[in-house]
């Protein structure tokens, strides 16, 4: 290991002592157990694995336009709302200062993979938006309790003027196929509309 003071790894480097204090500040300077000299070998390597924190905001804005020329733009479709980039100089969420640039590089381009997959089956209509469907599946649920739930109201007179077991077995069954049909089919309905929806 070889410690320098902050002037002469600077020197030693062919920067200016003003760098190296805006890279202690950016906490990418490993300094000595003294506290007073550079690490040369371990604040190289973090300089090297930890991106530019003031190239972050062109990065996300980069980004930004990659993501809608790459996933939408070829399908002339409008990006939806994304954040406005932080300020310059932030700490990233979470407080866990500069990772690893080439990990957050491949985490990035993984979802912007993921991105564009999602897009294109969409487009494909191999998905929809969840929340449509589920609503419909509830509301078609529901018809069908309701709709069972009030059927022996409307057979009990029936019913009641009946004594031969084929004859009320033959009843039912034609009255609960009947109801059963017709919720069917307003499910279904239901149903087209809500996916319809969710591919929009």
């Amino acid at each position: 290991m070889a410690y320098l003071s902050k002037k002469a790894f600077a020197d030693s480097q062919g920067w200016a002592p003003s760098y190296v204090s805006k890279l202690g500040k950016q906490g990418r300077l490993v300094l000595a157990p003294d506290g007073k000299s550079v690490d040369v070998d371990a604040t190289l390597a973090m300089i090297g694995k930890t991106a530019d924190p003031s190239k972050e905001g062109v990065a996300q804005r980069h980004e930004r336009a990659r993501v809608q020329r790459d996933v939408y733009g070829a399908n002339n479709l409008a990006a939806p709302d994304m954040p406005a980039s932080p300020e310059q100089g932030m700490a990233p969420p979470g407080g866990v200062g500069f990772g690893d640039f080439q990990a957050a590089r491949a985490m990035r381009e993984t979802y912007l993979a993921l991105a564009a997959k999602a897009e294109f089956e969409r487009l494909c209509g191999e998905t929809v938006q969840r929340r449509p469907v589920e609503d419909a599946a509830f509301r078609a649920a529901r018809l069908l309790r309701d709709t069972v739930l009030g059927l022996p109201k409307q057979i009990a007179s029936d019913l009641a003027s009946m004594s031969d077991p084929w004859e009320i077995d033959r009843f039912l069954t034609e009255r609960l196929r009947l109801v059963l049909t017709d919720t069917t089919r307003l499910g279904n309905d239901e149903l087209k509309k809500a996916m319809a929806a969710g591919a929009d």
